[in-house]
């Protein structure tokens, strides 16, 4: 049986929200599959609850180019979690400007929401792309790290 938070909301995005169906299904018919491929009532319920969280932290773009982001500190517990590699491939994404200051505080929230000991950097990369999926105004970044996560995932099967 599939313990994991992150799993339950990969199976959603991979069989759901990717492919943009016609009609989304409510959340009781969700709530079935997800149990008929495996996963927990406790899980589920987390699942929804993160998604629910997700979409309460929509953020608009700040199209002000002249904005400098804020340097970002991290807590004790965000650096237990997200080990450096994660902090720095974070860093990257804002440097190269697939991160905003605004959308980084949402995947660094949405990490810490997963409750799992450590994210790992793919996990981390799950997590950026449902984030940007979820903003508006983040296409072309959203269509960047979906490149990035299935092509490391193909070669990652070769």
């Amino acid at each position: 049986m599939k313990e994991n938070v992150l799993d339950v909301l990969m199976y959603l995005f991979e069989n759901y929200i990717y492919d943009e169906p016609e009609i989304a299904p409510d959340r009781d018919d969700l709530e079935n599959s997800l149990h008929q491929a495996g996963f927990t009532s406790n899980e589920i319920s987390k699942a929804f609850r993160w998604l629910d969280e997700l979409a309460e932290q929509r953020v608009l773009v700040n199209d002000s180019e002249n904005n400098v982001p804020p340097i970002r500190l991290f807590n004790t517990q965000e650096q237990l979690r997200l080990d450096t590699e994660c902090r720095g491939f974070l860093m990257h994404l804002e440097n190269l400007g697939v991160l905003d200051a605004a959308c980084r505080e949402v995947v660094i929230d949405r990490s810490m929401a997963l409750e799992q000991e450590d994210v790992d950097l793919d996990d981390l990369k799950w997590v950026i792309l449902m984030v940007l999926f979820n903003q508006p105004g983040q296409e072309a970044n959203y269509a960047w790290i979906e490149d990035l996560v299935f092509y490391d995932e193909q070669e990652a099967r070769h």
